[in-house]
């Protein structure tokens, strides 16, 4: 099975192609250029020094999110358009899923991961799962037992301390970025590119038939966007006589 993989929750994101369970070839992107610009030329590229067809592909998985608003809406609806014309299915796995799925190499079962992803406002989005004994990026490998959410890395952890066990592992550019604030709780790991995480993830819930059609793939927000939020302090100000 063939998987064209797009991750665009950051800014440099990332495009695979894997086959099976081999990594045919993954590019960065360029952080300085938006996914607008990048997009869809990184993916003919890619395809190209591949020397594979869109048309030979059998399988589209893109990264829901989080991540920002417009690199969400470029990424998920550059994919849905092409699994639209070529008449194939989609996956649109979590990134901090993905990442969760990175940083449980290694680790035994019932392990704790915690996935945190830079959300900007000195906020962390976050998600914590536990490991199981199913196969590596098999959906039933992690159990999510505190879902995506945004918020301050110091109120995060502290609210996790109450309630879980302490994370083996913190992956993601968000847990590099607040190292400091983590300490000495667990191994702080940095991000890889995601978008062969995101093929081998789409791959395994293909097997099991969890695939959806292109307008089935939707973002997966956790916090509102810039634009409504000023809007909305712009309505609370008192106005002046």
């Amino acid at each position: 099975m063939r998987v064209l993989a797009l991750d665009t929750t950051t800014r440099a994101g990332s495009v695979a192609l894997v086959e099976d369970d081999r990594i045919i070839v993954e590019r960065s992107g360029d952080p300085a250029r938006t996914h607008a610009e990048r997009l869809p030329g990184e993916i003919v590229n890619l395809l190209d020094a591949a020397g594979v067809a869109l048309s030979a592909l059998d399988l589209f998985a893109v990264a829901a999110g989080p991540g920002s608003f417009t690199g969400l809406r470029i990424g998920i609806a550059t994919m849905q358009g092409l699994a639209f014309v070529n008449r194939r299915r989609i996956v649109a796995p979590s990134a901090l899923e993905a990442l969760a799925q990175e940083g449980s190499h290694g680790l035994g079962p019932g392990a704790v991961v915690a996935a945190w992803m830079d959300a900007h406002r000195r906020d962390v989005f976050s998600a914590l799962y536990r490991l199981t004994a199913a196969p590596a990026f098999e959906r039933d490998r992690l159990i999510e037992i505190d879902p995506p959410a945004a918020g301050d890395p110091a109120s995060t952890l502290l609210r996790w301390t109450r309630r879980f066990d302490a994370p083996a592992v913190f992956i993601g550019d968000g847990a590099v970025l607040y190292a400091s604030a983590i300490g000495g709780r667990g191994r702080v790991m940095a991000p890889p590119a995601l978008a062969a995480t995101i093929g081998m993830m789409a791959i395994a819930r293909a097997r099991a038939g969890d695939t959806v059609d292109p307008a089935g793939a939707h973002p997966l927000y956790v916090r509102r966007p810039d634009a409504e939020l000023a809007r909305d302090a712009t309505k609370e100000k008192p106005h002046r006589t």
